[in-house]
Order: structure tokens, then C-alpha cells, then sequence
């Protein structure tokens, strides 16, 4: 096979590493400046109260308009901010026994500001739920579960927390899978078999490692706890019954007081699953679910959906294993299998999670996922494209 100049990809240059995946490379910051954004930190440790007792709205009308730019040349200050103003804006809008239609100015502006600031939509997307969430109890062991705690919280409680934490701890194993696939691209471009296999079994023992932390999800995440506890806060106003036009952002001069439309918060933005579809060669054929799955995109990480676009680009890793030997085969079919065994524990916990509770009114639905989609066909069309790419 011929050996081309491809340059092996350089997991930082995306925000990505081995190490800790497409989680920050620092701990995440705990806490803004407290003399210019006391208001949003003591607000944010009053949520759950304010929720618990029906009274968000009214505090969150009496925040004062804070302007972000000052933290704009810190990234994890930016992240912070946006990681606030998302819990804010979905505590307004689903916080009380009637949905909210308007967002008021002192949290629509200043989450606009950051959302642009960083190059995604405001509104609650995974990257501030889960990516830019969490702290470690004791900073001398690693990102796992027992020694993780969320930094924000909606209600608070074992199975919000421990919901979160479980992808958390997904997205640091993922990190060596993440170079394995960078390895396994480089090998292919060099004709380098030996390292093909070996990137590939990598690969493979990184999905099994995660799919044993989602096995952990019922541990301390109730099916029921989470239908009407968790997930009510964490939808968006994009195909969703109760916002059909979407809602308005007082205040944002862009928006010109029209309705918006964004999806909520949805494991779909993780860019785990979309990088290891590249890096394997899975295409998924032209249909609504590849057109949301590209919107997703536009919830990620700049970096992290350039990262993903990079290994699209790269290397056929599925071509390299047709055409190779039974050996290098294998290794590429057990990868498929592995993330096939994946998808099919995660559409087994839409089901008992979601679709088998008791719905009580249009705004957390039963048969529309949190990202506005028709999850349990979409989720099921996943695993079943990844079992038709084995060779």
C-alpha cells in the first residue's frame, strides 16, 4: 500500500488530549471575580433553593445587567460565565409550574455576549452541563467517579449528580481512545500494519473501559428520579411542543425581539460518538438524523467539532482494514462491535429512563428527546448503521 504524507494529528491543537479527552486541560474555574460577578455566584449557589420553592423567575428579573467582556481574554472564565447564564436561562424559562416564553435582558444579554464569545448557540449545551462542570474532591486522584462533584446544579441531589458525573467520566477514558484513533490514521497513511492492529486494540479496550462506566449510570441514577427531577431543566426550544416558534431574548439587539430556536441539552453534543463515526469510516446514510446529527456540531467546541472534521479528512481506517489481512480486520470489526455494544446500553437507558415513564404534560415529553428529536428511532438507527459498517 502506497505511504502518504499525512501529518500525524496533533490531539492539542484541538483542545483535545490523551489524557483527559475533550474535557478542559485544566480543572475547570469555580468561581468568577466575586466584585464584578458576585450576583451571578450568589445566585448560582441559591438555584436549587429558588427552584425547590417556584420563585426563580423573580430573582433572575432583579439581576442586575452584567457585562461579560471583561472575562472574555480567559477561557475558562468565559466558560464559567456561559456555564452560569445556561443554568439561569433554563431555570427562567422551565423553573416553574408554567413554562416561560421571554428570557429577561439581565441574563439574555450577557448569555448571548459569551455564547458568541465562544461559537455556539445559548442555550444549555453539553460542553457547560458536563465538560465545563465538575471538580475534583481531592485534586492528587484522578477524574473519576468518587472523587467528582458538579460545580452547578439545577435541584442538586445523588441523581442529578451522579447522571452528569457518568458522562464525565466517559469523556476522560475517551481521551486514549481519541489518540488511538489519531495512531491508527497515522498508521494506515505509513502502510504501518503492525500499528494499525495495535491502535485499533487500543481503541477497542478504551469503548469496553467506557462502556463499563455507563453500565454504572443505575447505580445512583433513578429512572424515575431522573424523568421528573433531571431531565425537565435541561430541554431546549427547538422542535419542542411547548415552544413551537421558539422563545424571545429581551434585550439582544441581533434578535430584533424575534422568537428563537435551539436545541437543548443532549448527549448527541458530546463529540465522542462523532469522532469515532470519522475516525471508523461510519457513515450514516442521508436522512433527518444526519442532518441533526451536523447541526450538533454547532453545539460542540469549536475545536472539538474541528477535531472531528480532521479525522474525517484523514486516512481511511475502514479502507485500510477492507483491503488488509484478517488480522487488521478483526481489530477493526471488534472496534465496531465494542461501540455497537455501546449504543445499544444507551438506547436500552433511553428506553427505561424516558420512554417508559409516566408522561405528565408537553413540557418533558415521552417521545421527543431533550434535543427535540424522536430519540428512540434515531438512537436505534445509530446501532444499527455501525453493525452494517462490519467487513
Amino acid at each position: 500500500m502506497a505511504v502518504s504524507n499525512h501529518a500525524a494529528l496533533n490531539l492539542a491543537a484541538f483542545n483535545v488530549s490523551a489524557e483527559r479527552g475533550f474535557l478542559p486541560p485544566e480543572d475547570p474555574l469555580d468561581c468568577l471575580p466575586r466584585q464584578q460577578f458576585g450576583a451571578w455566584e450568589d445566585l448560582s449557589v441559591e438555584l436549587p433553593k429558588l427552584l425547590a420553592a417556584g420563585v426563580v423567575r423573580r430573582t433572575l428579573d432583579r439581576l442586575p445587567i452584567l457585562d461579560p467582556t471583561p472575562l472574555f481574554d480567559h477561557s475558562s472564565s468565559v466558560e464559567r460565565a456561559m456555564l452560569l447564564l445556561s443554568y439561569f436561562g433554563h431555570a427562567y424559562i422551565w423553573g416553574e409550574a408554567k413554562s416561560a416564553d421571554v428570557i429577561p435582558e439581565p441574563v439574555a444579554a450577557p448569555w448571548h455576549a459569551l455564547a458568541h464569545r465562544l461559537g455556539r448557540p445559548p442555550v444549555l449545551s453539553y460542553a457547560s452541563y458536563a465538560l465545563h462542570n465538575w471538580r475534583r474532591l481531592d485534586q492528587a486522584n484522578p477524574i473519576a467517579l468518587g472523587n467528582l462533584a458538579l460545580l452547578q446544579n439545577f435541584l442538586g441531589g445523588v441523581d442529578e449528580e451522579w447522571f452528569v458525573l457518568v458522562h464525565v467520566e466517559i469523556e476522560a477514558k475517551a481521551g486514549r481512545g481519541m489518540q488511538s484513533l489519531a495512531n491508527a490514521q497515522t498508521a494506515v497513511a505509513q502502510g504501518d500494519r503492525e500499528r494499525a492492529v495495535i491502535s485499533l486494540k487500543a481503541l477497542e479496550e478504551v469503548l469496553g473501559s467506557m462502556l463499563a462506566s455507563l453500565v454504572r449510570m443505575p447505580e445512583r441514577c433513578d429512572p424515575y428520579i431522573y424523568y421528573r427531577r433531571v431531565r425537565p431543566y435541561i430541554h431546549g426550544w427547538k422542535d419542542h411542543p411547548t415552544f413551537p416558534n421558539g422563545v424571545v431574548y429581551a434585550g439582544v439587539r441581533e434578535y430584533a425581539s424575534q422568537p428563537q430556536q435551539f436545541r437543548g441539552e443532549t448527549g448527541a453534543q458530546s463529540s465522542i460518538i462523532p469522532c469515532l463515526d470519522a475516525g471508523l469510516g461510519i457513515q450514516h446514510p442521508e436522512s433527518p438524523l444526519a442532518v441533526y446529527l451536523k447541526e450538533m456540531r454547532d453545539y460542540m467546541p469549536v475545536g472539538h467539532r474541528a477535531f472531528i472534521g480532521a479525522l474525517e479528512r484523514g486516512p481511511s481506517i475502514r479502507s485500510y482494514a477492507s483491503a488488509g489481512d484478517s488480522e487488521v480486520r478483526e481489530a477493526y470489526n471488534k472496534c465496531l462491535l465494542a461501540l455497537e455494544r455501546f449504543r445499544g446500553l444507551h438506547l436500552h437507558y433511553a428506553s427505561t429512563y424516558i420512554q417508559q415513564q409516566h408522561e405528565r404534560g408537553s413540557a418533558n415529553p415521552t417521545d421527543v428527546g431533550t434535543g427535540g428529536t424522536p430519540f428512540m428511532g434515531y438512537l436505534e438507527e445509530h446501532r444499527q448503521t455501525t453493525l452494517r459498517h462490519l467487513l
